[in-house]
Formats: C-alpha cells, structure tokens, sequence
C-alpha cells in the first residue's frame, strides 16, 4: 500500500497546471515545482516555492510527482529524455506518478510499463515498484482556479485509493475508470462528445436562423426538449444568448479550437488503432482542423457556429 503522500513534485505549469499547483500548495502539500518557462518558476519561486532545474531533480524530492503537459511528445520527452523522471536508471524516489496530461492511451500505456520496470530507492512496507496513474481532467481554467476538476483516473485502484485525496485537493471529483490508459481514453471520449454535440447545437441554430428562428428562441426549444445538452444551455456558442460564456466575449478564453483539434486527433488515432468506425470524428476533426487554418485556433471551440456556420449574434 502506498503511504501517506506529502511531499509533492509538480511539472508543468501551465494555465491548468500552475492553478493546480497553487491549490495542493493551501491545501498544506510541500510542492517543488519544474517548468520550462523560467518567467512562471520566477513567479512560484518568489512565493517561496521550491523550484527544480530538471523532472529528474523533482523525481529527487518528490513522494508523488504530478504532470500535466501539452501533449504525448511532451510526456515521454519528461518521463524518458535526458534529465528525465526515468533519468536515474531502474532506481525511483517518488512512489507514485500521475500524469493529467490529455494524451492518447497508448502513450499513457507505455509510459506506465517503463515506470514499473523501475524499483523504489526506498522500499515503503510492501510496495517495492513505483506505481502510475493516467489522470486528465475536465473543467478547464475556471474550474482548475476554483479547484472544482473533474479527474477520470486510470491505473491500479489501490493507487487510485492513494491519491484520492490530492485529487479531491485540486478538484471536486474522483472517478476510477479501470486499468491503465482508461483515465486517457475516458478523457478522448469525453471531448469527442463535447465537439460533436457542439456541432450539432450550432449547426441547428445557424440553420434555425436561416429558417426564420431567433437563436434565443431556438435555444429555450432546445432547452426544455429532448436536444437539450451542455452545448446549448452551459456553454451556448450564440453571441448574446447567454452571459459568461466565451460566445459572450468574442470567443475569447475558454478550451480553443487548437486544442480541441489536437483531442479530435487522439481520438480519431485510438479509432483507427482499434479499428472502429467513428465516421463523426473523422468529420468533426475535419471542421476543427479547417478553423484553425482559418486563423482561429486560439478562440475558443465554440466559434465554429460563426466561422464555420456563419451563424449571426443575437442583436
């Protein structure tokens, strides 16, 4: 069984990452911190939070390490490149690793293989290999400032058990989804539906627009009918139907279509891997990719109802 956890390595901090950091620090965690950028380690160190020059000196102090990082190449270049995680050899300090970076769960895979081929510098009670957990989130920025994530874990469910609470430090819910790599792969299929219903909602208000329906009209249909979805009465993509939403803000802030091309790109991958016919992702990995290179990919993914449906704003 893994110990208690306390003293926690933190690499990558990034808009996600340094909220996240910042809520295991008040949560009383003592956090040493890495990141390529030296403007935002600054930032940490001048709060008095240790910094490390490389992942392998964070493994060095660390009982647990978190990630969270941009892509696949970003993960295995930190777990397995030179002044790595991995970089000492078989022998590990940190008992467990997690990684919430939302990468493909094949790369989860292979890098939880070559984390248990290591053995514990320290043997803990039974525990003689260190252990690691796919664990991305959902909630974006807001919900990371506000520590209100959702983690979809992925792993051994006694490590699972472990880490709950510095989960439920950084976010209001936990969900075990199984072995490795289904932390990754809930995470694909999440954001998979999140584009395609999105699709479908602006779709049905750029044409109910062309029909003659005002799109707050068509929305409180929607939103009292069987359409009724997150895309339409959370995060609707009309510019003024609803307050607080990027749509509100000409598409500023929010999870950017860049990103969400690059998640329609792992599922569309993990489809063919496994040979299953997915033919809306393919679709909407189209879409997205075409608004990127329109020149939007840093707004927001909701923007697909004006720049590709060439929906109008709700005067």
């Amino acid at each position: 069984m893994i110990d208690v956890l306390q003293s926690v390595g933190f690499i990558g901090l990034g808009n996600m990452g340094s909220r996240m950091a910042n809520n295991l620090i008040k949560n009383g965690y003592k956090v040493a911190v890495h990141d390529i950028n030296c403007n935002v380690m600054k930032m940490f160190s001048d709060e008095g939070v240790p910094t490390k020059e490389t992942p392998f000196e964070v493994a060095e102090a660390s009982d647990v390490v978190i990630t969270m990082l941009p892509s696949s190449s970003h993960v295995l270049d930190v777990y397995t490149g030179q002044n790595g995680l991995l970089h000492g050899g078989i022998l590990l300090r940190p008992q467990l690793l997690i990684d919430s970076s939302t990468i493909d769960p094949q790369t989860s895979r292979k890098v939880s293989v070559a984390v248990s081929n290591c053995i514990l510098k320290e043997k803990k009670d039974h525990l003689e290999k260190p252990v690691m957990l796919d664990a991305p989130v959902s909630g974006g920025v807001l919900a990371a400032e506000a520590g209100a994530l959702t983690f979809m874990v992925g792993g051994s469910e006694d490590a699972y058990l472990a880490a709950k609470p510095l989960f439920l430090s950084m976010g209001k819910n936990a969900i075990y989804c199984g072995g490795t790599g289904t932390g990754s792969a809930a995470k694909v299929c999440n954001n998979l539906a999140m584009a395609v219903s999105m699709l479908g909602v602006s779709e049905a208000l750029a044409l109910g627009q062309s029909l003659g329906i005002a799109a707050g009209t068509l929305t409180k249909v929607l939103n009292t009918s069987s359409a009724r979805c997150w895309s339409s009465d959370t995060y609707n993509p009309v510019p003024g139907v609803m307050e607080g939403v990027p749509a509100s803000r000409n598409y500023a802030g929010g999870f950017t279509s860049k990103l969400m091309a690059k998640d329609l790109n792992l599922a569309a991958t993990s489809a063919e891997e496994v040979g299953l016919q997915c033919p809306l992702t393919f679709q909407a990995l189209e879409i997205y990719t075409e608004l990127c290179k329109d020149g939007h990919e840093s707004k927001d993914f909701s923007c697909v109802f004006r720049h590709y449906y060439s929906g109008k704003d709700e005067l």
